[in-house]
């Protein structure tokens, strides 16, 4: 089993030293569920509400989201991101959420995609909460990741 990378040999945490790391394109992609009744998906299918669209608005703030990882997890390192794309579709348990991250670096963007997804989600949580009590945020998972020395293939569990 590979040892965790944010200690060091004391046990102290520390953030990883990715200074001898060679600078490449690093893609991401994440998911997520929003698990929704019929009735609210009629709801946001039918009703305009008062805050506007909520797929839209829960994309701009994954995409806001992704910028802020490195505010948001301690030892997340500030990165430049080249893209961030987050989709919400309607399906019949809710909404499905997918976030692509990509930044030319010396580290990946994983934790960028999984904010994104994860901020979503909530977005779309907090403007649904008043017409269904029992909202369930599900399945947040990377989807895969490529660049980098520990490239995996698409499919990554």
């Amino acid at each position: 089993m590979n040892e965790l990378s944010h200690f060091d040999e004391a046990g102290k945490i520390k953030m990883v030293d990715v200074s001898d790391k060679q600078t490449s394109v690093r893609r991401a992609v994440a998911s997520g569920k929003v698990l929704l009744s019929s009735a609210t998906l009629e709801t946001l299918k039918t009703q305009p509400t008062p805050k506007g669209d909520p797929l839209e608005i829960a994309r701009v703030a994954g995409i806001m989201a992704a910028k802020k990882t490195s505010d948001l997890i301690p030892l997340c390192h500030q990165i430049n991101l080249s893209k961030v794309n987050v989709t919400a579709e309607f399906t019949d348990y809710g909404i499905h959420l997918t976030a692509e991250a990509i930044t030319n670096a010396q580290t990946g963007v994983e934790m960028e995609a999984l904010t994104a997804v994860s901020v979503a989600a909530l977005t779309i949580y907090d403007m649904c909460k008043a017409v269904q009590k029992d909202i369930v945020i599900s399945g947040i998972r990377l989807e895969s990741k490529t660049g980098g020395k520990t490239s995996d293939a698409e499919g990554h569990a």
